[in-house]
């Protein structure tokens, strides 16, 4: 599978889904404000997807690809399915008892988890309700989760990509036709999360047997622990910190928010939203591509394959990342009101939205760079050495919250985890030099200049245009749109024209990365 094709796969359906994402957080924005109905149901959804970040998406799949593709490469399809297939029978076990536990433990729960939810009141008796709704939805996903990555490890990336889209749409129906038959909308979209797993299990599934890809799914009974089971679960440990410190760092974001007056939570929310564009669409798309084929060239010792595509991706991720982070900080003020700034949203809202955004898009380089340098280390079953910097830079985030909350409130939450981001790619680079062949390219090095003054030139023309444009963004919605879409479309037009002319990237050079594969 051709790295950028698998990239492009990842990344277009990452961008319908966000897309529909936005569609639903705008319908959030408008009909539940940024009061304690809607701080009760962000971390009803926040909860389950933590768990789900890390322990399905993040620790289960990163420690599962390498050893599954490993069986394959030296024991035969044959003892892959059997592998793949125990892994879902004791992953199902515990999540099931996991998730009827922490249901009925849910009152006391909240409380450990947003100590600013006063025990009695609408917030913490909504949130109670809301994420009790919510979280069998981490028994689904995880499982959709341990799916998606056997079709990725095949170079099936388009399944569990496309997955999100039905979660978006479900919830988009829910909160248009489900609304009436609930006591709110929130409690309708909670019991859309649910559904919508569901769904996405069966979607994958189904793709599992069309594609034909050997599985042998475990009879309901108590699971063997074999030698492949336990090695797993031993690199999971470490693995669920190190594939979740942007969630980790988020979740904390949001303990801390529950402490502040009620809003907070929904501006971290609504901000981060929009933080996830970029952030999942390239740190999704390289990522999930990159593991699978770094894995397979580490098992075949080509350890100048390996090398490629780590340069090659880290290149992709600061090409689409470091633009995107300029924008976030130089026009966030338009993005949130012309996406979230209507109906219960107030004008307040928007602003505090606002820096929170600039707070989080500082950070966005740096988040997905670390995605890559993460991978090189799961790829080398190596999950110990980023559990120690996941470690140093949580604990960093706390207490550079404490003392920015202080001063900016939630703002400074934002701030801490943008400033947290560099300190961990820092630390991961450094202990990334002890892995063989895997150093900068003089490609990449020459590179990452230009993309930065190409990103800084892109910075200024979007602030003079953000200027003209000031009194577009206080009229209707549509006219809001079509001054995003002039500012958007000017700031990418500059940026394609800086690249251009740098020689940063080329038409010549896509067309050499689309045409270039890698072995296995």
């Amino acid at each position: 599978m051709k790295l950028l094709k698998a990239m492009a796969t990842i990344a277009s359906f990452t961008m319908i889904s966000r897309i529909a994402g936005m569609v639903r957080d705008m319908l959030s924005a408008s009909i539940l404000g940024a009061g304690p109905l809607a701080d009760a149901f962000f971390m009803a959804l926040k909860f389950p997807n933590f768990f789900r970040r890390i322990a399905g998406e993040g620790a289960l799949s990163v420690s599962f690809i390498p050893l599954y593709s490993r069986t394959i490469e030296e024991e035969g399809k044959e003892e892959g399915a059997k592998f793949a297939g125990q892994v879902f029978s004791i992953i199902g076990l515990i999540l099931s008892v996991f998730c009827v536990l922490v249901m009925i433990l849910m009152p006391w729960v909240i409380q450990m988890i947003a100590p600013g939810f006063e025990y009695g009141t609408e917030r913490y008796n909504l949130a109670v309700t809301l994420t009790t709704m919510t979280f069998p939805y981490l028994f689904f996903m995880s499982l959709t989760a341990l799916l998606g990555a056997i079709l990725n490890a095949h170079g099936q990336f388009a399944p569990f990509a496309g997955a999100p889209i039905i979660f978006n749409l479900i919830l988009i129906f829910c909160v248009l036709v489900l609304a009436d038959i609930f006591p709110t909308a929130a409690h309708a979209m909670a019991f859309g999360v649910t559904i919508s797993g569901i769904l996405q299990l069966i979607m994958m599934i189904y793709f599992i047997r069309r594609t034909r890809i050997l599985f042998h799914f475990q009879r309901p009974i108590w699971p063997i622990w074999d030698e492949k089971s336990k090695k797993l679960f031993k690199l999971m440990g470490p693995g669920i910190l190190s594939a979740g410190v942007f969630q980790i760092n988020l979740f904390v974001d949001m303990i801390l928010a529950s402490l502040l007056p009620a809003g907070a939570i929904s501006y971290l929310y609504y901000a981060d939203r929009l933080n996830q564009l970029p952030l999942g669409i390239v740190g999704v798309a390289v990522g999930t591509a990159l593991l699978p084929m770094l894995s397979r060239s580490i098992t075949s010792q080509n350890l100048e394959e390996g090398a490629n595509l780590f340069n090659r991706s880290l290149e992709f991720s600061f090409f689409a990342a470091v633009p995107a982070s300029v924008a976030l900080f130089m026009i966030p003020y338009e993005m949130v009101t012309t996406l979230f700034g209507h109906g219960k949203f107030s004008m307040q809202d928007v602003l505090q939205t606002s820096y929170v955004l600039m707070g989080y898009g500082i950070g966005l380089p740096a988040y997905i760079g670390s995605k890559v340098f993460m991978t090189v280390f799961w790829a080398h079953q190596d999950t110990m050495t980023p559990v120690k910097v996941v470690i140093i830079t949580a604990l960093s985030n706390v207490m550079l919250s404490l003392l920015l909350i202080g001063l900016f409130g939630v703002v400074g939450i934002a701030f801490s985890t943008g400033i947290v981001g560099w300190i961990q790619f820092c630390l991961l680079r450094h202990r990334l030099k002890l892995k063989k062949n895997i150093e900068f390219d003089a490609r990449l090095q020459r590179v990452i200049p230009k993309i930065i003054l190409c990103s800084c030139f892109m910075g200024i023309v979007l602030s003079i245009l953000s200027y003209e444009l000031t009194s577009y963004f206080q009229q209707a919605l549509p006219v809001k749109i079509l001054a995003l879409l002039a500012l958007l479309g000017g700031g990418a037009i500059t940026y394609a024209v800086a690249v251009q002319l740098t020689g940063v990237l080329k038409i010549s050079d896509i067309q050499t990365y689309m045409t270039r594969s890698t072995k296995g």
